[in-house]
């Protein structure tokens, strides 16, 4: 890959993957704006994979913890850790199950055109902006039960659909429960770890299958998504406790109504 698509591949992924704005959406724009060939399966592994390592390493203590308290409830053990590291585990649960099932059915490849993308980036975006205007600003995260949690999950399965954004549809969720914006946005991030682990050694098995072998361009790729993403965690961790999710919501109508205009226009087609 030219270094001018590693750097960009790196910012988008990395910035897109975890603020509420859709990476799909995103990715979709940047092979039609810059004609660059599809940078391939290990290229992605990677990328989610420097996502990954970014979430580790600004919620360490978090991950410790939740660490510590699943070992303990293997033991017999239940501590409040090993409570949440199961609302965790639990709450990843519809994701896996809904993935797989659209998976093994084929139904994913019918959700993957921008058309769709567009519309989830919109229709989401005005419920992103209900649950948060909307929402009340009690509950953090020791308030957390089994049956919020399950939700937030199944708020999180919907975002396999492309243009919907894991972390916008996880935080409206609790936002819509009545967790405050910080709390809302550390449960997603924690709640992401299983989930993109997962999606990060399905593909990179798939890849292998087909005999793809790890590049530095996609090693590359990885190292500096983990800086950008890093990037995007601490400035969303920022910006939550001090203003509402209206900006992201902006963004996101702008991104559906850009993404929609290049559709209809004939734009999208005519630069692929």
């Amino acid at each position: 890959m030219l270094i001018e698509q590693i750097i960009v591949l790196a910012i988008i992924q990395g910035i897109t993957e975890f603020l509420p704005i859709s990476s799909s959406g995103h990715l979709i724009l940047v092979p039609a704006l810059t004609g660059w060939p599809d940078q391939g399966l290990i290229t992605d592994v990677m990328v989610h994979m420097g996502s990954f390592a970014a979430v580790l390493v600004y919620f360490r203590r978090d991950v410790a913890l939740l660490a510590y308290g699943g070992v303990d409830l293997l033991r017999g053990r239940v501590t409040d850790h090993g409570r949440m590291a199961l609302y965790i585990f639990v709450a990843t649960l519809p994701a896996v199950a809904f993935g797989v099932t659209l998976k093994t059915t084929g139904i994913i490849d019918t959700f993957r055109g921008p058309e769709i993308v567009a519309w989830n980036a919109i229709i989401f975006g005005i419920v992103m902006y209900i649950a948060d205007r909307f929402g009340v600003h009690r509950k953090v995260m020791e308030d957390m039960k089994l049956s919020p949690a399950i939700i937030v999950g199944i708020a999180q399965a919907a975002a396999i659909i492309p243009g919907t954004s894991r972390s916008g549809i996880t935080m409206s969720a609790a936002r819509a429960l009545g967790f405050t914006r910080p709390e809302s946005a550390r449960f997603s991030f924690l709640l992401g770890i299983p989930a993109i682990a997962g999606a990060g050694v399905l593909v990179l098995g798939e890849a292998f299958q087909n005999g793809a072998v790890i590049s530095y361009d996609a090693v590359l790729t990885g190292v500096l998504t983990f800086f950008t993403a890093l990037a995007a965690i601490a400035f969303l961790m920022a910006l939550v406790r001090r203003m509402s999710l209206l900006p992201f919501v902006i963004y996101r109508l702008l991104l559906g109504a850009l993404l929609l205009w290049f559709v209809y226009s004939g734009a999208l087609a005519s630069m692929a």
